[in-house]
């Protein structure tokens, strides 16, 4: 990303250009930020759960993503854009499961841990904070503008 501050709008109002703002969750011993930045572009799937699902159908290219990284870390450590439209998943016959296409913007200079976003009130209504086992969920543009703060990018 160059410099560029997130211009906003609420998660899923498509339309005028404005990016939507996501967050999305892997496990990093199976698939981490390093290895989306190494590929610079990959398939985001294996995504299962149907509101999840219904999120991930919502992205469009263009949209900004937060990589958050479960297990021991659960922190956010990198950003990443949306690059494709929602597609069928096609590793799978399941015409219900989706990917899109993500490329790697960049790593954040140091993780946001979640419990340091749980300490901030800005963040009560963040999927991250309510939903615990939800792995693609919007954030709005003050959100996603703050974590990048915190993530040690200005």
């Amino acid at each position: 990303m160059r410099g560029d501050q997130p211009r906003g709008h609420a998660p899923g109002k498509q339309g005028g250009g404005v990016p939507n703002y996501w967050i999305v969750k892997t496990e990093p011993s199976t698939y981490s930020f390093d290895d989306l930045a190494r590929q610079k572009t990959a398939v985001w799937d294996g995504v299962k759960n149907s509101l999840a699902l219904k999120h991930l159908r919502e992205m469009k290219p263009g949209d900004r993503v937060l990589v958050y990284h479960t297990g021991d870390e659960k922190a956010v450590v990198g950003v990443a854009e949306v690059v494709s439209e929602a597609y069928p998943d096609p590793k799978h016959k399941d015409p219900k499961l989706g990917v899109v296409d993500l490329k790697a913007a960049e790593r954040l200079p140091h993780p946001v841990p979640l419990a340091e976003i749980k300490k901030e009130r800005a963040f009560a209504d963040l999927g991250l904070v309510r939903i615990g086992r939800l792995s693609v969920m919007p954030a709005s543009a003050d959100q996603f503008k703050r974590l990048l703060e915190l993530g040690g990018r200005k």
